[in-house]
């Protein structure tokens, strides 16, 4: 088995504390006792709490750009919606830390701000090439200001549902359930399509929910 190393092992501690009890809550003295190490071992990789916070910010902000980086001429599926709604909804539960304390951490990491900012505008934009994809093959109606009202309600939702969903188990943050957060923003798109899609979707996403 491939021994993981020191430095990878502190961003996976980090990762599973700042999720599971908020990362304002979490110290490097802290970090260094979850992994048995020394603050100096610890101090050798990273000079601060803030350049793990940003080190977890580049692989977040890397998985997000793969996962945005939708096509504007595919002509995307019911299957390819639900697909990509559910990767998206991972990731966010994989880094929800950043979701759940979003302003803290932004106030507090400045250098962050201008990057979650744009990565919201992709979220935007992403779910507009989906809609749009599925306007130009007939499944979805919607005028352009509907559009653009939607697409701002499902990056709204994707971007706040992690703190939404943790009210329901405050004394859990390791309960997730992206299946919810899928579940709504299927039920929000739901109105715009077709009667068999709504059909489709209905029975799709009761998946979400089991």
């Amino acid at each position: 088995m491939k021994k993981v190393k020191t430095r990878d092992r502190i961003l996976n501690a980090s990762l599973a504390l700042f999720n599971s009890i908020g990362e304002p809550n979490v110290t490097t003295l802290l970090i260094s006792d979850e992994l048995d190490i020394s603050p100096g071992n610890l101090y050798y990789h990273f000079k601060s709490k803030g350049d793990i916070v940003e080190e977890l910010f580049d692989s977040y902000e890397h998985e997000m750009a793969d996962l945005l980086a939708v096509p504007e001429d595919a002509d995307i599926s019911l299957d390819q919606q639900s697909f990509f709604l559910h990767l998206m909804f991972e990731t966010v539960a994989r880094y929800r830390f950043l979701y759940q304390d979003l302003v803290n951490v932004l106030s507090r990491y400045d250098q962050l701000q201008t990057r979650f900012r744009r990565i919201l505008k992709k979220k935007t934009d992403g779910f507009r090439t989906l809609c749009e994809s599925f306007r130009r093959q007939k499944l979805m109606t919607i005028s352009d200001s509907e559009l653009h009202a939607l697409c701002e309600q499902l990056t709204l939702t994707a971007c706040y549902w992690s703190s939404f969903d943790s009210l329901s188990h405050l004394g859990d943050r390791d309960a997730v359930d992206p299946g919810r957060g899928v579940y709504q923003m299927m039920y929000l798109m739901l109105p715009y399509f077709g009667e068999d899609e709504q059909t489709e979707i209905a029975m799709m996403s009761q998946d979400y929910i089991n």
